[in-house]
């Protein structure tokens, strides 16, 4: 991946190609004596701001917000100048070196928003499960601005009653609590329960100056046994990589394909998301607790064109505040979200002390969550408590979950590459981890192809105003979009992405399963049906959920003579408690079948009502068993 000569930190200003924004907005009268920030959600690869001709901050984080204090250079209630500097390169560009399109320029929402200044600085809640996970509490710690005279907190349950109201009195502008609450709904992927807490920041006269928000779902996470819990069991991951591209609009996505995207990954039966390589747009991660998804929350780092060895520049310490800043600011934006069980320190960049440190630092932060980084265990290190190689073998899967020396938790963060017609051996993976309690899963790579819109103007080299008039006239919903799409490679072979490498997904561009797609599927569901005594019409149903019973599923029975449904029928009521088996009669009469036919029952489960994101009648599993061979 080298795009120029590499001398870091410095870059070749001569290809730095550069992007200007400028904007003129109108500031509320009102606003006059509140602080005013600027929210920028993400700026590839860097971002230089101006407001009224001022400079007024600089960011190079490109998957991460960038915040200013802007109130110096604004007159509410009066026209105000923005210009945003945007360019290609910048000595950060060498901490991501992603597998992903190479696209430049403004790739989140952008706002101005404004705030008392009497106000919350920072609300941090952690959650725990106690008293052998049957009751919960939450810790509250908040940080205020001067002048604050109380917090109020109130913890409120789904249907927004309250449970518990307590005020608070900051000394030094800090303050915190614990909350305890019996026999709480807990929260998982299966069941994600979530109550609310609103926080108010009140003035000396009782008068409230800032309120927010906070969703709050009780559960622990720990390592224990060489397995990794949720709220006491050892889950089962059975997670999907996922990157930010839209076919349309590049690294925008939207609130509704967000929601589409969480739609797929529960029809694929998966539970779990690795943000790779980098932190998503914030409303991601709301989402994912509301619908229910585990997240192994990645920091922006990936250095890979370095390859590895410790003659990479980024185990020096000229990257080592880079390194830092950058896990430090995923972990305080991301901290108060239940969907996120393991923070990831990055990807595929040498192991070093500055993974160290950045590792420390988060435990002296965080102890209600593991930290993994897959280098770090490559190289023996301390700085990963999952053990979390990328394309391990079967074999070797094997040999280090059989080994009682292992003390991790074997999870790969990356497997089953879905490259072109792939996904072979996805069986025999799954074989050994529901085999061995130590293997608990793995991220696939990856979720989607990675693919732009191909239009009948489509060239390689044309003219920026050439684009711009190709891109108006192909816009969403005008109906002149092709079905097909461009690659990288249809560019050249590297400035827009590794050649074809990044279609590489479970599904299409416009999210169209591709066949190995269904192959997934398959072995990701919860419930297995194997024979009991088939002669007798007897089956064993396994429940392979952890915190959820059979209750909201009923199962459909076809029974099949020579390929033909001769005989259909509804199990309705299904009581099989979390990972156990029960035994249960098939009515099916084979008496009058000729014994020359083979048999074969279907069998289906389906949802008895819609369930996040999925409608009533949705196939969650399903499996087929031989009655009588074919001959």
């Amino acid at each position: 991946h080298k795009f120029f000569e590499v001398k870091p930190p410095l870059i070749p200003h001569e290809q730095n190609y550069t992007g200007l924004y400028r904007r003129t907005v109108t500031v509320p009268a009102d606003w006059k004596g509140r602080d005013i920030f600027i929210h920028i959600g993400s700026a590839t690869s860097n971002v230089t701001l101006w407001v009224n001709g001022h400079e007024a901050g600089y960011s190079e984080d490109s998957k991460l917000e960038a915040e200013f204090d802007i109130t110096r250079y604004l007159t509410p209630g009066s026209d105000n100048l923005i210009v945003m500097r945007v360019n290609r390169w910048c000595d950060g560009s060498f901490l991501e070196d992603q597998d992903f399109w190479r696209l430049s320029g403004i790739g989140r929402d952008c706002y101005l928003y404004a705030r008392d200044k009497r106000r919350l600085a920072d609300v941090r809640l952690t959650p725990d499960l106690v008293d052998d996970y049957r009751n919960g509490t939450l810790r509250a710690e908040i940080a205020t601005t001067p002048g604050i005279g109380s917090v109020r907190l109130t913890l409120r349950d789904a249907a927004g009653r309250t449970l518990d109201a307590r005020t608070l009195r900051p000394r030094r502008n800090a303050a915190e609590t614990t909350f305890e609450v019996a026999a709480p709904k807990q929260w998982s992927a299966e069941a994600p329960n979530l109550y609310t807490l609103p926080a108010e920041a009140l003035a000396a006269d009782g008068s409230v100056t800032e309120a927010a928000a906070f969703r709050v779902g009780f559960r622990k996470v720990e390592i224990r046994g060489g397995q990794l819990l949720v709220n006491g069991k050892p889950i089962l991951i059975k997670g999907v990589n996922r990157h930010e591209m839209e076919p349309n609009t590049g690294y925008y996505v939207t609130r509704e394909e967000m929601v589409r995207d969480i739609r797929e990954m529960k029809r694929l039966n998966m539970n779990a998301v690795r943000t790779c390589h980098y932190p998503d747009t914030p409303l991601w991660y709301d989402l994912c607790d509301e619908y229910g998804l585990y997240i192994t929350a990645e920091a922006n780092q990936e250095s890979h064109g370095f390859q590895y060895g410790q003659n990479s520049p980024v185990v020096t310490k000229t990257f080592a505040k880079q390194i830092m800043e950058r896990n430090q600011h995923n972990v305080e934006i991301y901290y108060n979200h239940p969907s996120v069980i393991v923070w990831s320190l990055g990807n595929e960049t040498d192991n070093s002390q500055n993974f160290v440190n950045a590792y420390n630092w988060i435990k002296s932060q965080d102890k209600s969550r593991p930290v993994q980084y897959e280098r770090g265990l490559w190289g023996h290190g301390d700085d990963s408590d999952v053990y979390c190689p990328m394309y391990m073998s079967h074999d070797g899967c094997e040999k280090y979950a059989k080994n009682d020396a292992n003390k991790r938790p074997l999870i790969q963060c990356e497997y089953n590459h879905t490259m072109g017609n792939s996904s072979g051996g996805f069986l025999e993976y799954w074989d050994l981890i529901r085999k061995y309690p130590k293997y608990q899963g793995g991220y696939i790579w990856d979720f989607v192809d990675q693919a732009l819109h191909h239009t009948p103007d489509f060239k390689a080299s044309r003219t920026l105003a050439d684009y711009e008039a190709i891109s108006a006239k192909y816009e969403p919903g005008t109906g002149n979009m092709s079905p097909n799409y461009t690659y990288g490679g249809d560019y050249n072979k590297k400035d827009a992405s590794d050649n074809n490498f990044n279609d590489n997904g479970l599904i299409s561009p416009d999210r169209v399963p591709n066949p190995h797609a269904y192959e997934v599927a398959y072995f990701y569901q919860d419930i297995w049906t194997t024979p009991a005594d088939l002669a007798k019409g007897e089956i064993n149903i396994f429940n392979e959920y952890f915190f959820r019973d059979l209750s909201a599923y009923y199962m459909e029975w076809q029974l099949l003579a020579n390929g033909e449904v001769v005989q259909t029928g509804i199990v309705s009521d299904l009581k099989v408690a979390p990972q156990q088996t029960v035994k249960v009669q098939i009515p099916f009469d084979t008496k009058n079948i000729c014994p020359c036919k083979e048999l074969l029952l279907n069998v289906s489960y389906k949802l008895k009502a819609a369930e996040t994101l999925l409608p009533a009648g949705a196939t969650i599993a399903y499996d087929q068993l031989s009655i009588r061979d074919y001959k």
